[in-house]
C-alpha cells in the first residue's frame, strides 16, 4: 500500500524520523512481507516500537519487526537485503539512540513516514546514578519530578544525547506518549483509517495508566527503594516510582563491570536492604550470578521486555511487565 506523503504536526513531525522491520502475531514475522502489500506496511526496529504499531494500526497494518525474537536489540546489524525492503514500507516506527544499525539505515532510506519514538517523550540520563536515596518526581499522576521538568505535551523536540537512556517503554507513562505520537503519525500517514487509529491509540493509553497505577500502589509501601540489575535499563521505570537502579554494567548490558563497581554494589547491597540481584534473558546472567553468590543475594529475572521467547514470563507488554512488577515486589519487601 502506497500513502501518500503527510504533513505531520512538529510534535509529531520531530518523530517522524525512524525506522523499523520485524515481526509479530497479527503483524508478519517474515522480512519478506515487510512492503507492498495491501495494508499500511510498518516496519518497526525492535519489540516495543512492534508492539506499539500492532495495538495501534490493528487490521489496517502489516508490521514486520527488524529484530526477531531472541535476538540482542542492541547488537543488531541489519543486513541489505532489509535495508532495500524498507524502501517498500510505508511507515518505519524506531526508537533512535538505541541500535545504531538501524538509525543509519533509516536515515538514508526513502520510507516516506519516519518515527523517532524518542521525539515523542522526554529522555534523561540514568546509568551514572547511584547512591542510597530515593527519586522523586512529579507527573499528572502525582508524582514529584527530581529533575524539576514539566513533560510538555508529546513531542519533545530534542536530540537523543550521548549517555541519555533510551528504555522508555518500561516507564508506562513514556510509553503511552510514545504511543499517543505514533497514533497521531499513522492518521496522518494513513486517513483512510484515522478513526480507528485514534479509537485504537486512546484504547492502549487507557491500559497503560491503569498499568501505571498498578506499579504505583504496588510498590508504595516496601522495606527498600534499591535494586540491583545487569544493565541499565530500568532508570525509567525507578524514576517514575521513586526507586534507584544499581546497574552492574551501564546501558549497555554487555560490558564488564570493574571491580571496584562490584564492591561498591556487594557494599550498596548491605547497606540498603538488597536482597536480590536481578538479571535478563537476552543476555548472559554470569555476572549476575557471581555477585549474587558473593553477597549472599538471591536472584530473579527483571526483563527489559526488548524481546519475546520461550523463557519470557508472558506473551506479551502487558504480562511482562506484570511479572516485573511481582519480581521488584518481591525484592524491595512490598506489602
Amino acid at each position: 500500500m502506497n500513502v501518500r506523503r503527510h504533513h505531520i504536526s512538529a510534535a509529531v513531525l520531530a518523530a517522524v524520523t525512524a525506522l523499523g522491520l520485524g515481526g509479530l502475531t497479527a503483524c508478519s514475522s517474515d522480512s519478506s512481507a515487510a512492503g507492498n502489500t495491501d495494508k499500511f506496511d510498518v516496519v518497526a526496529s525492535f519489540y516495543p516500537m512492534a508492539f506499539l504499531a500492532e495495538q495501534i494500526g490493528g487490521e489496517h497494518v502489516n508490521v514486520t519487526s527488524l529484530t526477531q525474537p531472541g535476538q540482542e536489540p542492541h547488537d543488531l546489524e541489519i543486513s541489505a537485503k532489509q535495508t532495500a525492503q524498507l524502501q517498500d514500507s510505508d511507515a518505519a516506527l524506531y526508537l533512535k539512540g538505541l541500535q545504531p544499525t538501524v538509525d543509519e539505515a533509516i536515515g538514508q532510506s526513502e520510507v516516506k513516514t519516519k518515527i523517532d519514538a524518542a521525539t515523542l517523550t522526554s529522555l534523561e540520563s540514568h546509568a551514572a546514578e547511584s547512591g542510597g536515596h530515593e527519586h522523586a518526581h512529579e507527573d499528572e499522576h502525582g508524582h514529584e519530578d527530581e529533575h524539576g521538568h514539566e513533560d510538555e505535551g508529546h513531542g519533545h523536540d530534542h536530540e537523543h544525547e550521548e549517555g541519555q537512556d533510551p528504555h522508555v517503554w518500561l516507564d508506562p507513562v513514556k510509553y503511552a506518549e510514545v504511543a499517543e505520537g505514533v497514533g497521531k503519525a499513522f492518521e496522518k500517514a494513513d486517513p483512510d483509517h484515522a478513526a480507528d487509529y485514534k479509537k485504537n491509540t486512546a484504547a492502549l493509553v487507557g491500559k497503560l495508566n491503569a498499568l501505571d497505577e498498578k506499579f504505583e500502589t504496588g510498590l508504595a509501601d516496601r522495606r527498600t527503594g534499591v535494586f540491583i540489575t545487569t544493565h541499565a535499563a530500568f532508570g525509567h521505570l525507578a524514576e517514575r516510582y521513586g526507586l534507584t537502579e544499581e546497574a552492574i554494567s551501564g546501558l549497555d548490558p554487555e560490558s564488564e563491570p570493574s571491580g571496584a563497581r562490584v564492591k561498591e554494589l556487594q557494599q550498596t547491597a548491605k547497606a540498603d536492604g538488597v536482597t536480590t540481584v536481578f538479571y535478563e534473558t537476552l543476555v548472559s546472567d554470569r555476572t549476575a550470578k557471581t555477585l549474587a553468590a558473593d553477597a549472599g543475594l538471591r536472584t530473579d529475572v527483571l526483563d527489559p521486555v526488548e524481546g519475546i521467547t520461550d523463557d519470557s514470563r508472558g506473551d506479551d507488554y502487558f504480562q511482562l511487565m506484570e511479572a516485573n512488577l511481582a519480581a521488584l515486589q518481591k525484592a524491595l519487601g512490598a506489602k
